[in-house]
């Protein structure tokens, strides 16, 4: 299973037979599928997305400030959005709302 964790509005896309788990959705990935792939999988749209964390890396952000936090990070510059990684059982995928776009800036 791969764990998306979400953040500030994006919570209400958690569905109510996962609540139990609070701000925690798990899916199974499919076969080579992509980040990209399954956030349309599950019916997250990119637009309401500010940052995405990738197994605790920054994989991509809105903030042209990310390069001052020195997170780690999957790309080198983060602002691309290149959501073509491959997703698989086992990783945590952190998804931040534009409501919550300060905390991690």
């Amino acid at each position: 299973m791969v764990e998306i964790h979400l953040y500030g509005k994006l919570r209400r896309y958690v569905k109510e037979s996962e609540a139990l788990q609070g701000n925690v959705m798990k899916v199974a990935p499919q076969p080579e599928e992509t980040l990209e792939q399954l956030l349309a999988r599950v019916g997250i749209p990119l637009d309401e997305i500010y940052n995405i964390f990738f197994n605790s890396k920054l994989l991509a952000t809105h903030s042209p400030m990310a390069h001052w936090m020195r997170y780690q990070q999957v790309h080198a510059n983060p602002l691309e959005w290149k959501l073509d990684i491959a997703v698989k059982a086992g990783d945590r995928i952190g998804l931040f709302g534009r409501d919550m776009a300060a905390l991690v800036i």
